[in-house]
C-alpha cells in the first residue's frame, strides 16, 4: 500500500473493503494493522483506512514532541490526499484524542466519532503512566516491553484464560520479530501528545455525533476520563463494558465489534 504526503511528513496507510470511508486511529506505540481483528469485521460495510500514525510503522519518525492538535492535521492531510471529504472516524486511546482534535479543527470532516477509552486531559496519574513509559522503552527488550503494556491494557480474567494468554505470549513474539520497531523518539513524541492534549473546555464545541466506549476496569485511561469525554460533548452516546480493561475491544470482541458497526450505521 502507498504512502501520502501529509503535513510535512510521509503517512504510511493500508485499506480494506468498500462502502464509505471509515478512519482507524491506532493508539500509542501500535500500527495501522493492529486493527485487523475489527477491520475485518467492519470491512463488510465500509472502507477502512488503517494508517500508521506519525512515529511508528511505515510513516516518517520525525524527533520532538507531537502534539494531537498536529497528529490531527496528519489526518485531514490524509483525507484530502485520497480523495475523501467526510468520514466516519474510530479512534482508540491515543487516537481516541487525534479524532477529538479531527472533530474540533476540522468539523465539516467528520461524520461521526466512535472515542475508544478517550480522555480530554491527564491528571497525574496518567502522565506518571506515560513518562513510565519513556523509561520502560529505553531499558527493557521488545518483549519486556510489550509484556508491560499487556499488564497495563488486560485485566486478569483475560491473563486467566489460557487462549487469551497464548495470544499475549505469540503478541510479544511477533513484536520482537518486527522488522520496523518504533525508535525512542517516535514513541517520546507520541507520549508529548498524550499528556499534553487539553480539550475538556472545547468538548462542547464537538458537533459530530459521538459514542465514547470503554472498560470500567481500565487502569490506563480509568473509567473517570471517558465518562468526563462523553458528559462534555453534545448529545454524546457511551457504553462503559464491566469487567474489561483499556483493550476492551479485545476481551468483548464478539459484542464491541457489531456493536460499533450498528453505531456506525445509524451515525
Amino acid at each position: 500500500m502507498p504512502h501520502v504526503e501529509t503535513n510535512g511528513i510521509q503517512m504510511y496507510y493500508e485499506e480494506q473493503g468498500e462502502g464509505d470511508p471509515l478512519i482507524l486511529i491506532m493508539g500509542i506505540t501500535a500500527t495501522g494493522d493492529v486493527w485487523e481483528a475489527h477491520s475485518d469485521f467492519w470491512s463488510e460495510e465500509y472502507r477502512c483506512i488503517k494508517p500508521d500514525n506519525r512515529g511508528v510503522g511505515q510513516s516518517d519518525k520525525p524527533a520532538g514532541d507531537y502534539s494531537s492538535e498536529m497528529m490531527a492535521d496528519d489526518y485531514a492531510g490524509l483525507m484530502d490526499a485520497l480523495g475523501i471529504e467526510k468520514a466516519r472516524v474510530v479512534g482508540v486511546s491515543m487516537g481516541s484524542i487525534i479524532a477529538q482534535q479531527l472533530c474540533l479543527r476540522h468539523p465539516d470532516k467528520v461524520q461521526s466519532a466512535v472515542l475508544m477509552c478517550p480522555w480530554s486531559e491527564c491528571d497525574r496519574y496518567a502522565t506518571s503512566v506515560f513518562e513510565h513509559m519513556k523509561v520502560c522503552k529505553a531499558h527493557l527488550d521488545n518483549k519486556q516491553f510489550l509484556e508491560w503494556i499487556q499488564l497495563l491494557i488486560f485485566t486478569k480474567p483475560f491473563w486467566d484464560n489460557d487462549e487469551a494468554h497464548e495470544g499475549l505470549v505469540t503478541g510479544r513474539d511477533d513484536f520482537d520479530a518486527n522488522p520496523n520497531p518504533q525508535p525512542l523518539h517516535g514513541l517520546k513524541g507520541q507520549a508529548a501528545a498524550c499528556v499534553n492534549h487539553n480539550v475538556s473546555d472545547q468538548l462542547g464545541n464537538i458537533s459530530a455525533p459521538c459514542l465514547v466506549i470503554g472498560g470500567k476496569d481500565d487502569i490506563f485511561t480509568p473509567l473517570w476520563m471517558g465518562e468526563q469525554v462523553a458528559a462534555g460533548i453534545p448529545n454524546c452516546d457511551s457504553h462503559f463494558y464491566d469487567g474489561a480493561g483499556h483493550a476492551f475491544h479485545w476481551e468483548v470482541m464478539d459484542d464491541f465489534n457489531p456493536r460499533v458497526l450498528d453505531w456506525l450505521k445509524a451515525h
